[in-house]
């Protein structure tokens, strides 16, 4: 994993049951962060089988955060697999200390965990064969593919029943089983984040014989989930990003992370308003 120039941020940490993320890093020497495997260009293993794409790069940053602040020397950095079903609930357990995923910021999931400011901002679209006339309302009676147990899910079943559409929604373990199953014509779209998609249809070869619509279901911002009611923890891992995007590190790790892609208008927009950290 490339790395990053380190920040310095001024977070005071104060003693207390709030403070206990900060506590068992230092008593163990130790940060653990659950990571996705197959959710790239976000969060996946490359080719050297190593942890990288936006949220591990980032998570690298806070975790050299934390060892200059906190004065721990070797500080172990630890990245553990996590899927779908599990991720929010090792998070409020204290098995993970933050969650470097592709995590959308939901209400629903802020009653399990907390999160930071965002880091990225993605929403949910669909792949289809280039022929495909690529209007909701073309995949009336079709078979659409989403992964389970994701936003991509609700949004793309929220959507479908506002607009009357009846659709057969065929649910996938993994996004490569998804694009295998539109590939082999299994299915006869695959829904799931842009990002997500365009990495895909990239990787699989899929350019001549379907096409990735410009168009989004969905406007999802999401951030690093952390255990709930540890301000302390949130409060320096929101410095941290703060820093990031002021010194336009969040930028440049979007590049490193995706080469050769422009960030959209929302990602352009919320490198602009991000909180300062004076």
């Amino acid at each position: 994993m490339r790395l990053l120039p380190i920040f310095i941020v001024t977070v005071l940490f104060t003693t207390g049951a709030v403070a206990q993320t900060i506590d068992r890093i230092t008593k163990n020497n130790e940060i653990r962060f659950g990571f996705r495997t197959d959710a790239a260009p976000l969060s996946y293993i490359n080719n050297q089988g190593r942890p990288f794409g936006l949220s591990p790069l980032i998570c690298d940053q806070v975790a050299k955060a934390i060892a200059k602040k906190l004065e721990l020397k070797d500080l172990n950095v630890q990245f553990i697999p996590v899927d779908a079903k599990d991720r929010f609930d090792k998070v409020a357990s204290g098995e993970v200390d933050m969650l470097c995923g592709a995590a959308t910021i939901t209400l629903s999931r802020r009653e399990i965990v907390d999160f930071s400011i965002p880091i990225y901002v993605d929403g949910t679209s669909v792949l289809l064969p280039i022929e495909a006339a690529g209007t909701m309302g073309a995949l009336a009676g079709k078979k659409i593919g989403m992964r389970s147990n994701t936003t991509t899910e609700a949004s793309v079943q929220n959507s479908f029943k506002s607009a009357g559409i009846d659709a057969a929604m065929v649910r996938f373990a993994s996004h490569p089983d998804g694009i295998k199953a539109l590939r082999d014509g299994e299915i006869d779209a695959y829904f799931a984040d842009q990002s997500i998609l365009l990495v895909n249809y990239i990787s699989a070869g899929l350019k001549g014989k379907f096409k990735l619509s410009q168009e989004i279901l969905t406007i999802e911002k999401q951030g690093l989930a952390i255990a709930r009611g540890d301000d302390d923890f949130r409060l320096f891992v929101d410095s941290v990003l703060s820093e990031m995007y002021a010194q336009g590190t969040m930028e440049e790790i979007f590049r490193l992370a995706l080469p050769g892609v422009e960030p959209s208008e929302a990602l352009k927009a919320l490198y602009v308003i991000a909180p300062i950290n004076p």
